[in-house]
């Protein structure tokens, strides 16, 4: 109990991530790297990324442009949307200035090495599984998954 005591601040200090550790990681996991420290573009397998971070505010961003918007039929999207809920995990479908992103968002020091290579991945899978599966790993959350165009349900009322 002793020796965790003593190791948890430094075990809780190598979680921390930066701009740099990003840097390294883009530069080993990925190809094409341009722009620069904090805003990077890159390709991983043959796809565009981009990674933004914000040190000050303690964000940062991974996305992959899908397809513009007008494009895709309703369907697509609705998918997508459903998609958020069951498939997409950790990354998540968006619509930003008409193009159809795949997306990750997360406090930047809180991220670890494992995460950040986990979500570039995520990404990249959520992008090339759009249209098809929308999801981002293997493991779906159980309900409806899609399939196309839903009825609406009326608005439930309630009776006074």
């Amino acid at each position: 109990m002793i020796i965790v005591m003593i190791l948890f601040p430094f075990l809780m200090m190598g979680q921390k991530m930066s701009n740099k550790k990003i840097d390294q990681i883009i530069a080993t996991e990925c190809d094409s790297i341009e722009g620069v420290i904090g805003a990077w573009q890159f390709k991983l397998m043959d796809r565009p990324m981009f990674c933004f971070t914000d040190e000050s505010n303690n964000r940062m961003r991974i996305i992959c442009p899908i397809a513009i918007v007008e494009k895709l039929d309703e369907e697509m999207i609705y998918d997508a949307m459903i998609a958020n809920f069951h498939s997409a995990l950790d990354v998540k479908y968006a619509i930003s200035d008409e193009v159809m992103w795949s997306v990750f968002i997360h406090p930047l020091k809180e991220l670890s090495t494992v995460q950040f290579k986990d979500a570039l991945k995520q990404v990249y899978n959520a992008a090339e599984s759009f249209g098809t599966t929308y999801a981002s790993t293997d493991l779906f959350f159980p309900g409806n998954r899609g399939s196309g165009k839903k009825e609406k349900d009326p608005i439930p009322t309630r009776k006074m």
